[in-house]
């Protein structure tokens, strides 16, 4: 159900242990690749080192395609992580692709549906087919049918559900219709816009394929001049550049406004704006809050369902977790399928691990928004400890090389955020933070 990335990467998996899997997405995303279901496609997308080895391990040789159709491959000093302005220490081992979302979808969604067993179908899921105390199916109306004067909806069959409808998930109210409990629904309000605008790329930067740029410890707690801001080189010789901010700093559509927020930026933006025109409008989007729907705390749910993607967690956008998140958890239901556990029961095994990815991209960006005044919570046990600990991780990786290889390595997703907790680690950002 949804066949944006996470439902996309979902049916590649399943393609290796089904004889027949269906896509089902109301949009025609195949036609023009924007779509409702995603309002925040035409923003930058970032695609962390950790999605980027989940994608060529489910579509071996994507790299090579993406880079012959434009986009740029950024290794070592050619990705760049700026905190407080002050350029980190680069990583030999990095690697970040520069591409839009329309690109990569375009891509992904070639590659799953060119397998044999892969079928997509235009139309809308309005429910779940029920067999006792498992899903057997959905209610499906097709498309040309998708007037509610005149719908028709069949029943299509299945030995797995698949829930990527995203954020706005119906599945919850489905399952409470059947008399089963919604999963618990944790919402924390952190009020971001952002706003995304393409340049015409040159000459100007030709070392660059991603900068990013972030608030360290002293300005986290001053939303006024909390101004994120990244580009990437993308295809079309075109740079896409993302700012962001919280409340009422939010970003608006004024070209003037928004390179006057690029000259106030690191110097790889400043000089995109100082150098290079502007190609379209300014395009704005909303994040109101990050999200997460905890199905392990559930006693008890149907057998043939399981949920991906933002379906399960979106989170603060800043960060660049939504596309590696829904990789990963796709990882996770290819290794509980391989456990052989029957489908009729429920698929505890997958929520456990798909969970653990979860709580992680949720530790990071969370600990972070928390530090933003109008951030109300929820706050998790020893709040201050952690956000003091990470304040000095943070301090410590802009100077030395080692720690910030940790650093990093969380940020992309290689690693859990507990690897931060290593005693050995700790010792050094000591080291570090004294013989400043």
């Amino acid at each position: 159900m949804g066949g944006s990335i996470a439902g996309l990467l979902a049916a590649r998996v399943l393609s290796d242990h089904a004889d027949e899997v269906v896509v089902v997405e109301q949009d025609d995303l195949v036609q023009d690749g924007t779509g409702r279901g995603a309002p925040h496609r035409q923003q930058l997308h970032a695609l962390l080192s950790m999605g980027h080895v989940q994608l060529e391990r489910w579509f071996p040789g994507i790299t090579e395609e993406l880079i012959g159709a434009g986009a740029r491959l950024g290794t070592g000093p050619e990705v760049q992580f700026y905190v407080d302005g002050v350029l980190k220490p680069p990583l030999a081992h990095s690697r970040m692709m520069g591409a839009t979302r329309t690109l990569l979808e375009s891509h992904v969604r070639r590659r799953v549906l060119a397998l044999a067993n892969v079928v997509l179908r235009h139309g809308r899921v309005g429910d779940l087919v029920f067999h006792g105390s498992r899903v057997c199916g959905v209610r499906f109306t097709s498309e040309g049918s998708l007037s509610p004067a005149t719908a028709v909806s069949d029943d299509m069959d299945a030995d797995l559900v698949v829930d990527a409808m995203g954020r706005t998930s119906r599945l919850g109210t489905w399952l409470e219709r059947r008399g089963w409990a919604a999963p618990p629904l944790e919402r924390m309000r952190i009020d971001l816009g952002y706003a995304t605008a393409a340049f015409h790329r040159g000459d100007e930067l030709p070392d660059t394929v991603i900068a990013h740029s972030a608030p360290g410890p002293a300005s986290g707690y001053q939303p006024t001049v909390c101004e994120p801001g990244a580009l990437a080189s993308v295809e079309g010789n075109r740079w896409t550049v993302v700012l962001a901010g919280y409340t009422d700093h939010r970003p608006g559509r004024d070209p003037d406004e928004f390179r006057a927020r690029m000259r106030r930026c690191v110097a790889p933006l400043r000089e995109v704006a100082e150098r290079c025109s502007m190609d379209g409008d300014v395009r704005t989007f909303h994040f109101r809050d990050s999200q997460r729907r905890n199905f392990a705390l559930l006693d008890r749910f149907p057998g043939g369902l399981v949920a991906v993607g933002d379906s399960v967690a979106s989170v603060n956008p800043i960060y660049g977790q939504g596309l590696t998140l829904a990789a990963l958890q796709a990882s996770a239901l290819s290794a509980y399928l391989r456990t052989g556990a029957p489908l009729r029961d429920p698929a505890w095994g997958y929520f456990r691990r798909a969970g653990v990815i979860v709580n992680a991209a949720w530790q990071v960006s969370a600990t972070a928004d928390l530090a933003q005044p109008h951030v109300m919570g929820p706050y998790p046990r020893g709040y201050r400890l952690i956000r003091w600990a990470g304040d000095r991780i943070a301090e410590a990786s802009v100077i030395d090389p080692l720690v910030n290889r940790a650093f990093m390595d969380v940020v992309h997703m290689h690693r859990h955020p507990r690897a931060l907790t290593r005693p050995s680690l700790l010792l050094e950002v000591a080291r570090v933070m004294l013989g400043r």
